[in-house]
């Protein structure tokens, strides 16, 4: 039986899933508390803690992915099972990155023959985390997330309850993915595999984040939410640090090598998709 062990089994990967269980696969995925545990059992999955030993779990495993990411120490699931892994006879390893690894472009588009340049400690450790992965020889497939956004990850929700805001950056885009084309991508990796392959994964469109939030209001019949100038606006640190890079992403090899035609080529298709299942 095809065995995917998912570390980390969070939203995207819990999207790949829902695609492979239909078809006959075991799925084993971990998370960090026993009432998440209890979630993925109901969606098919078996959970294991990410704190027991998976020594188990791996050695059943013909297939791996990995969605957590590295901390100031490190790659943590490399840290504690790398060797394990190294070890271990699998079909293929998926590794979950982000396009923060390419840096700052002031809105010029890159693709995965772009230098990495990471402007951020988050990129840089991605792009560190890249390379050990690689290091390890495994049939390893690299994927450099855009922006995720899905059921229960849009705008709608802050835009009805007028918590929204147009955050105004002059040159600002983003590039941006559809969790069910993250998924979408990676069925088509594991079943068309090529190891050492590194695949962008975001939409057609890359677009100013107002933009989306602002179709997302006409969408609903509202006004604009307010817009804030970049300089004053109240910001996390990691929403700092999002709006400190700006680029448009290529996603042309996810099309020419998996053949893939994207389920929501723009964000218009997929908001107009969340609005109605909503």
């Amino acid at each position: 039986m095809n065995t995917l062990l998912s570390l980390g089994h969070g939203y995207s990967a819990q999207a790949l899933a829902r695609l492979l269980i239909p078809q006959g696969w075991r799925v084993i995925g971990t998370t960090r508390s026993a009432a998440k545990a209890q979630a993925l059992r109901a969606q098919g999955v078996e959970p294991i803690l990410w704190q027991d030993d998976l020594t188990s779990a791996l050695a059943q495993s013909t297939h791996f992915l990995s969605s957590i990411a590295p901390d100031e120490s490190g790659d943590p699931v490399l840290l504690r099972y790398g060797q394990q892994i190294a070890a271990t006879p699998l079909h293929w390893v998926g590794y979950l990155s982000t396009t923060a690894v390419y840096g700052d472009h002031k809105g010029a588009w890159v693709d995965e023959t772009t230098a990495l340049t990471p402007g951020t400690a988050r990129g840089a450790a991605r792009v560190a985390a890249e390379q050990a992965w690689s290091a390890l020889g495994l049939p390893l497939h690299i994927f450099r997330l855009a922006g995720i956004y899905g059921p229960g990850r849009g705008p709608f929700e802050k835009v009805r309850d007028g918590t929204a805001r147009r955050i105004i950056k002059t040159g600002q885009v983003f590039s941006r993915t559809h969790v069910q084309d993250i998924a979408q991508v990676l069925a088509a990796s594991i079943a068309r595999p090529a190891p050492g392959g590194i695949y962008n994964v975001c939409d057609d469109d890359p677009a100013p984040p107002e933009d989306v939030l602002s179709h997302a209001a006409r969408l609903l019949g509202l006004p604009d939410p307010p817009a804030i100038p970049y300089e004053t606006a109240e910001m996390t640190p990691m929403a700092r640090s999002f709006y400190a890079e700006s680029k448009r992403v290529r996603n042309d090899r996810i099309k020419a090598d998996l053949g893939l035609k994207l389920l929501y080529p723009t964000y218009r298709e997929g908001l107009a998709g969340l609005l109605s299942e909503s």
